[in-house]
């Protein structure tokens, strides 16, 4: 029986395992390393800075920019690195920091003795006294519903996508106003697709760009820098996830579902000129397949209903951290967790830990309590070291049937540990 599982190799698993690895625990890792990332396409580039963008191990040794010295590569403030960069850097850390893993996808994870009972895709039966689940945002994609249940020809996930070639010389709406949606629509551009953007929101926003890291005094305080961008609400957000937490539960949901709201890299926007069609204030009322195997795509806006025909549509409309959607986990364990906000995502206590002790979550699952940066690699760092520390707490605790209260069921909660 293994101390802990991780089930996920992104930035967040594999930071999770680099922690329990050197603290000694018996662990196991599951998951492609930094499968999304990989899956991105080629033209993509981070959007977040090098120096908010590292991976976490408890000496800090394998940060962004050790890599990058690896390389000859500069990582350096408000120069954008791609996103192949950033995946091939995920990779680097998990062969430094991380023992073995094992690139098997975890398959299901049930209540067992003494602990959790999992299932790897093909079928290998092994037991862990903990779960860490970092999965990251793929399972929770977000779709409109007048394009849910339309096949995958016609209507796909912005996250589906690694190159674009397929689209050359086609007629393509994407659905969103952030970064996904903008840099897919001046990819789609460049290589010569026909593209248009329809988004519910009225304007278009752009992040600004970074001051210099070195600034006066006054500049400094009045909007420091952070790694969700400057000013003191989003330092608020950045360094002190803790206190987010202890926020009044329909405070943080306010601020989870407002915060940080779509908007475009600085660096993309002279890109995105390029996009002709722009329809913002309109959203999709409904979708059908036309006898000529094109959607037909109604649309409401300011000036009324409008109709619109194209080959394809890519939702870049984000994701939504409901426990529905964590599949992996068993009927059982979904339902006995406690939730937190209107999407329905597990309650995470003090160190990680749901309402079911000894299962760990990290990531974007957590965000509802933890707040804006868990959505982000930035929120890594924060993570790692105290959800190791929960789980070295439930281990010697005895485990499941350890201190911490036993699950229970009964719908949403804040909160409260």
């Amino acid at each position: 029986m293994y101390d802990l599982v991780v089930v996920g190799a992104g930035p967040y698993g594999l930071s999770v395992a680099a922690h329990a690895a050197a603290r000694g625990l018996n662990l196991r890792t599951f998951g492609r390393s930094m499968e999304s990332w990989h899956a991105m396409p080629s033209g993509m580039f981070l959007k977040s800075e090098p120096w908010a963008s590292h991976l976490s191990d408890p000496a800090g040794a394998y940060g962004l920019d050790a890599y990058a010295a690896t390389r000859g590569v500069p990582a350096a403030h408000g120069v954008p690195l791609p996103v192949g960069f950033f995946a091939a850097y995920g990779d680097w850390f998990a062969r430094q920091a991380v023992p073995v893993l094992d690139e098997r996808l975890i398959a299901s994870v049930a209540p067992g003795a003494e602990g959790f009972e999992l299932r790897t895709e093909d079928g290998e039966a092994l037991r862990a006294r903990t779960v860490a689940l970092a999965v990251g945002v793929l399972p929770f994609t977000e779709i409109p519903g007048p394009l849910r249940g339309l096949p995958r020809r016609y209507v796909t996930h912005s996250s589906h996508h690694g190159e674009l070639d397929g689209f050359a010389g086609r007629d393509v709406t994407v659905v969103g106003a952030g970064q996904a949606a903008l840099e897919t629509a001046a990819l789609l551009t460049a290589q010569g697709t026909t593209v248009r953007i329809v988004a519910r929101a009225d304007r278009l926003c752009w992040n600004a760009v970074p001051p210099a890291l070195d600034r006066a005094l006054w500049p400094a305080l009045r909007a420091p820098h952070t790694g969700l961008g400057c000013g003191w609400r989003n330092k608020l957000y950045a360094d002190t996830p803790g206190v987010f937490r202890r926020l009044p539960a329909a405070t943080r949901e306010r601020i989870f579902d407002s915060a940080l709201g779509p908007a475009g890299a600085w660096w993309l926007r002279e890109r995105f000129a390029a996009v002709g069609d722009v329809r913002l204030g309109q959203r999709i009322t409904s979708a059908a397949v036309t006898g000529d195997e094109r959607l037909r795509l109604e649309v409401a806006g300011p000036g009324g209903a409008t109709v619109l025909e194209t080959d394809h549509v890519i939702a870049a409309t984000g994701f939504t951290p409901g426990l529905d959607r964590a599949g992996v986990l068993s009927p059982v364990l979904r339902g006995a967790l406690r939730t937190v906000g209107a999407c329905g995502a597990p309650e995470v206590g003090g160190l990680f830990e749901s309402s079911w002790p000894g299962l760990f979550l990290a990531g974007l699952l957590t965000a509802p309590s933890y707040g804006p940066s868990m959505r982000f690699v930035l929120g890594a760092e924060y993570t790692a070291g105290r959800l190791v520390k929960g789980v070295r707490r439930r281990l010697r605790a005895g485990g499941p049937g350890g201190t911490v209260g036993r699950p229970r069921t009964g719908g949403k909660a804040s909160v409260t540990a």
